[in-house]
């Protein structure tokens, strides 16, 4: 087998070329330890003597934020912007709508839904929707910055124009802020507008945007079409309902009230009830308790009734006694001793084909008591003319 020998050699003598180059090695590496050693030296010498402990580094992050900036940085609009928000927010409330239960043994509160509202004078009284207040067993009432539900109470409601006027039955800690009224009539698009509310039980939730439409018509839960409504780009979401639309001057122009979506949420178009409705809706509840509601005075029939007898127009089911309808001619639909059906048929009002409920609640709306409309009828086969009287239909 052959191995490998590892055993070191012999050392050969140096030669005496070798012997100088580590001398001068050697004296290079003194020289440069020497000149380390003085320039140590000389720093230590230079250098102030440390007297106190070194300062302890900040961990707070916030300092070294910049400074807030103060009312000098804001911008005029941005100045505007706060001030509408600071002088109306206080009037501005949060709406509950709380049902009863029915559970196995007892019954329990459960919130149905809930919106907006703001407040309308000093005496307690809070406007709404109606929709946010429908079907409630017990409405409570939450002011910005104040933890407490106050309980409030329905004073009367129109379902037509979607508004309601509630009254607070516990008095609030804090002063009452009515929201400043303003005017709808003579607003323009393009006109700045700033909506205050709650949505998605967000409480004082600022929003802004334009009149982007004026005169717009929107359905009731009734189906009863609201007149002259303001359509706006502010951002109107579920919650913002029964809130105040401000002009840039922070005075109430409208009610929010519906969205316009097909997704559910907010697609930028939003519509509020004018003002100048709600000033008038809610002065006739205050003054009589009650809204005032023309009409003819009689029961139509449904679609499917009018389906069945094949009616061309609206169908009087009955007539109100000493009513308007009956004082103008109109009759109760009724069988003869031989069979033969009569009914009454509201064809037109005003020269306004009527085919349907709904035509005849649009011809009448906008109409006050005491105004006269003419009607046009058909009975059997014969069509005759009557001026009716629009009565007040009470409660």
């Amino acid at each position: 087998m052959r191995t490998i020998d590892i055993t070191p050699s012999p050392r050969r003598s140096a030669r005496p070329g070798s012997a100088f180059l580590g001398l001068a090695a050697a004296c290079i590496v003194f020289a440069l330890v020497s000149w380390r050693v003085a320039t140590a030296a000389n720093f230590e010498a230079s250098a102030e003597p440390v007297t106190s402990a070194p300062e302890e580094v900040s961990t707070d992050v916030s300092a070294h934020w910049p400074a807030a900036p103060d009312e000098s940085e804001l911008t005029e609009a941005e100045r505007k912007t706060i001030d509408v928000f600071r002088r109306a927010s206080p009037g501005v409330v949060h709406v509950t709508n709380v049902a009863r239960v029915a559970m196995r043994r007892s019954y329990e509160d459960a919130v149905r839904g809930a919106g907006s509202g703001f407040v309308w004078d000093r005496d307690g009284h809070v406007v709404t929707n109606y929709h946010v207040v429908h079907g409630s067993d017990a409405l409570y009432v939450r002011f910005a910055g104040d933890p407490t539900s106050y309980r409030a109470r329905v004073v009367n409601s129109t379902p037509h124009q979607d508004l309601a006027v509630l009254k607070l039955v516990e008095r609030p800690k804090q002063k009452l802020e009515p929201v400043e009224l303003g005017r709808s009539e003579g607003l323009q698009v393009g006109q700045h507008v700033y909506a205050i509310g709650n949505p998605f039980g967000l409480d004082q939730t600022l929003s802004s945007g334009i009149i982007s439409g004026l005169g717009r018509e929107i359905r009731s839960l009734t189906d009863h079409k609201i007149n002259n409504v303001i359509q706006t780009d502010a951002a109107i979401n579920p919650g913002n309902s029964g809130g105040p639309l401000l002009d840039s001057r922070g005075r109430l122009i409208g009610v929010n009230t519906a969205i316009y979506t097909l997704s559910g949420a907010y697609n930028g178009i939003g519509f509020a009830v004018p003002v100048d409705t709600v000033r008038r809706i809610v002065g006739e509840i205050l003054n009589t308790g009650r809204v005032v509601r023309p009409g003819l005075g009689v029961m139509l029939m449904s679609e499917a009734e009018a389906g069945q007898f094949r009616l061309r127009g609206v169908g009087i089911a009955s007539v109100t006694a000493d009513s308007a309808a009956e004082r103008a001619g109109l009759r109760s639909a009724s069988v003869s001793a031989s069979g033969e059906v009569s009914i009454d048929e509201i064809v037109e009002v005003d020269d306004q084909t009527i085919r349907t409920a709904r035509d005849l609640y649009d011809a009448l709306d906008g109409r006050a008591v005491g105004d006269s409309v003419r009607l046009r009828i058909r009975r059997g086969e014969r069509l005759f003319e009557a001026t009716v009287r629009l009565q007040d239909l009470g409660e």
